[in-house]
């Protein structure tokens, strides 16, 4: 089974926990936002659907907004893919950002997430689009 998915907005890394001077620990609000935001638009396409099973195997594509600041020339080799994102946030913390998102929600738990294949991109527009496939019994 395949599951396909598109957030819009620009991309959103997973940010470390904070610590109050009173000890307590929480998420940021920009990451608990981009979490829910995640959540709710599974939940919009998938909702009274099985969870997946098994090993599965997820792509991420996150796409970057275009700098305003960049020349025709360069927009163009940006589109094509000849220029691609080296600017935060780390892909590392997005794939933890949406992984840990989809928790309880598309799998049981992100340890079922045996490949992870992601790359960075620029768009006119940006989002992030996630295939997770279900690799079967094995």
């Amino acid at each position: 089974m395949t599951r396909t998915l598109t957030i819009p907005g620009e991309p959103v890394a997973k940010g470390r926990p904070r610590v109050t001077n009173r000890g307590i620990t929480y998420t940021p609000a920009k990451t608990k936002n981009y979490e829910t935001l995640v959540q709710e638009m599974y939940w919009a396409k998938y909702q009274g659907k099985d969870m997946l099973q098994g090993q599965l195997t997820m792509t991420i594509d996150a796409y970057f907004q275009i700098p305003k600041s960049a020349s025709k020339k360069k927009r163009e080799a940006m589109l094509r893919g000849e220029e691609r994102p080296t600017k935060r946030p780390d892909l590392d913390n997005c794939i933890k950002s949406i992984a840990d998102a989809l928790n309880g929600i598309a799998y049981q738990d992100d340890s079922y997430i045996v490949e992870v294949i992601a790359r960075k991109w620029w768009a006119e527009q940006p989002l992030v689009e996630i295939t997770i496939i279900e690799l079967g019994e094995g």
